[in-house]
Parts: structure tokens; sequence; C-alpha cells
């Protein structure tokens, strides 16, 4: 039977970090953590504002509150390690201590991507097919959507660190990257791996794609419907209530698509890593700004709840 190498069950990991300059780690740990704090006050706002305004009550709402939790939640997974890293000369991580934070990471990303599977079948419903609404994307629905977001998303992440975890370490331990994902991680391992990735990325593909599908349908459905519509206001209206939606969206999907689906010959550490930046980092802190900038209901809300913190 094979065993684990003592190092990667003892001191665990190295991390290569954002950047090995010395010069940089204090200036990147105020950056960072000024974004981190950014998008917790962002998205606590953005919950705040939802759960206080009777009027923002509503599927679409509901499924944003919840977008802005695990937005939280997925920061918070990588993004302290990383200010932590930041002052050390050491950049480690413990073996239990990676698989925690990829169980995770994997969790609220995936969770993530169905909530805007979600919240993309909220807006198709809302437009194709509006006098039903209330009755489609009525409250059960709506929480039994989440449920399953969160249940297939935990159950992926269970699968994936699994794997992993009867996997050898026995050559190097410095992951090459600011947190444990799962590439880098395998890439270390000198384990027989082949089976390992060929169930890896055939789960993963289903699970990723299904989410992704279901945007590219909605949104497919929304245009073929509006563009049906005779009047250019009306047509303008039912696009602006996707336009937040999509532009998060786009955001999320463009830089993991870059990050896992690209040819290998095109990869590179430095690009990698600024685009799993993005979606790690970045979009969490602009969903609130995109949310609360483009949309008059939760500016509506935004200034509700100033008015009751001032008040």
């Amino acid at each position: 039977m094979e065993t684990k190498n003592d190092s990667s069950s003892t001191s665990g990991f190295m991390l290569l970090g954002i950047s090995s300059n010395p010069h940089l780690q204090k200036p990147l740990f105020a950056i960072f953590l000024i974004i981190y704090l950014v998008t917790l006050v962002g998205n606590v706002l953005i919950i705040l504002a939802i759960h206080s305004d009777s009027r923002l009550h509503t599927p679409m709402y509901f499924f944003l509150s919840n977008l802005s939790f695990m937005d939280i939640c997925f920061t918070t997974d990588i993004v302290p390690k990383m200010l932590v890293n930041f002052l050390l000369e050491t950049k480690s991580i413990s073996y239990v201590g990676c698989l925690i934070q990829m169980y995770f990471f994997i969790a609220f990303g995936n969770t993530d991507s169905y909530l805007l599977a979600s919240m993309a079948i909220d807006r198709l419903v809302a437009i194709c097919n509006p006098l039903h609404y209330g009755v489609v994307m009525n409250p059960r629905r709506c929480l039994l959507m989440l449920l399953v977001s969160c249940t297939i998303s935990h159950l992926h992440s269970m699968l994936h660190v699994l794997l992993i975890s009867h996997m050898s370490f026995c050559a190097s331990h410095v992951i090459k990257h600011f947190f444990c994902d799962t590439q880098p991680v395998v890439k270390l391992s000198c384990s027989d791996t082949s089976s390992t990735q060929i169930v890896v990325m055939t789960e993963s593909l289903a699970v990723i794609a299904t989410p992704f599908l279901c945007i590219l349908f909605s949104y497919l459905r929304i245009i073929i419907t509006v563009l049906r519509i005779p009047s250019a206001a009306a047509k303008w209206k039912a696009f602006s209530t996707c336009g937040s939606h999509l532009t998060v969206v786009v955001l999320f999907y463009g830089s993991i698509i870059y990050v896992y689906f690209r040819p290998l010959s095109l990869y590179s550490v430095m690009k990698d890593r600024v685009a799993t930046l993005m979606y790690t980092v970045v979009t969490p802190m602009l969903n609130p700004f995109i949310y609360s900038l483009r949309n008059q209901d939760m500016k509506m809300g935004m200034r509700k709840l100033r008015f009751r913190i001032h008040s």
C-alpha cells in the first residue's frame, strides 16, 4: 500500500505567492488588505440592504444576497492566508490546511456559478414568462435551487479532495500559486495521477459546464424573446434588467475559462496568477458595485439602509 511522503503530511507545502520580490510584500499586503475589506463591507451592505427593504424580497435579490454571502466565504478562504504570507519569509501551509482551503475554494466557487445560473433562470422566467413568474419562482422553489446548488458544489469538492488526499508527494513541495488550487497541487504528486485526472476532468466538466450552459440557454431565449418586442424602449427595459448579472457572468466565467480551458502551450505562471486573482479576489469585490450602481432598486435599498444607520 502506497503511503504519503512524510514531508507532505508534517511540514506541508510552500506557496510561491504572487511575487517573490521582498520589496513588494508590504505594498501587496496593503493593496490586498484594502481589497478584502472593501469586499467584506460591500457584500455585507448588499445583504443588509436586501434584508432590510421589503421591496427587495424577490427571487432575484434572494439569489443576489446568497451570492454576496458566498463571495464573502470565497475570498475569506483565500485572502487572509495570503495576507499572512505577505508578512512571513516562509510562505508555508500545512497539508491538512491545504486540503481544507482547496475544499472550500472549490465548494464556494462552484456554488457561485450555480447561483449565477439560478439568477439567469430568474431573468428568463421574468422576461419570457412574466404572467407565471410568481408561480414558477415561488419561495419554495428558490430555496430548493439554493440547496441543490450548495449540495452539488460540496459533493463535487469532496470528491476532488478525497482523490487528492490519496496521492503521494515525494518531489518538490513548492506550489506555484498563491493558494492550494487543484492543478498546481496535483502536479507535485509522484503518484500515478492519470486515472484520477480522468475522473476529475470528466466530473468537473459536467459540474462546471451545467450552470454555464444553463446561463447560455437562458440568455439565448431572452435575446430571442426581446427581439420580438416591437417597442425599442420596451426592448431596452427588458435588457437593462439583465445588465448587472451579465457583467458579473462575463467577469467570473471569462477569467475561469482563461485559467482552466486554454491550451497548455499558452500557459504562463504570471498570467495564470493574474487571471485567478480576477475571479478569486477582484470579481467578489466588484459585484456589490456592479449591482448597486447599475440597479435602481438596489440604489434605493442602499439609501434606505444608510438612512436607517444614520437615524
